[in-house]
């Protein structure tokens, strides 16, 4: 797993993602909100999915969105969460739709960016 050091999300469209991550977290009361930026620019939010039969990460579901609504790449993501390091399987799909060098930004409920990392 590629590492940066933890920053402030620099450019607006990954601060914007991160925004509607924590707004998703926020708005549906789930452990973990996320957000995905496809190549054409589009954004698809998702909060985590807790039912009997099916768990979903929100970052999955995210990217699960964006696959049902054509996407065919994507340029970053975001998830909000409390956990220290986006899971293996988040970051696999998004290397999926994305690649390797996809950017993953990972930040706490408060926002504040922890660390960025590579889907690869």
């Amino acid at each position: 797993m590629s590492d940066s050091a933890p920053a402030a999300a620099e450019n607006p469209e990954d601060r914007k993602l991160i925004t509607l991550a924590r707004s998703a977290r926020a708005r549906n009361g789930v452990p973990e909100g996320a957000a995905v930026r496809d190549g054409t620019g589009r954004t698809y939010v998702a909060g985590s999915v807790a039912l009997d039969s099916l768990r979903l990460s929100a970052l999955r579901t995210a990217v699960a969105m964006a696959v049902a609504s054509g996407a065919t790449s994507l340029e970053a993501a975001a998830v909000v969460t409390a956990a220290d390091a986006p899971a293996d399987e988040d970051r696999a799909a998004v290397r999926d739709l994305g690649g390797p060098d996809t950017p993953v930004i990972l930040a706490g409920p408060d926002g504040a960016v922890r660390r960025t990392v590579t889907a690869g």
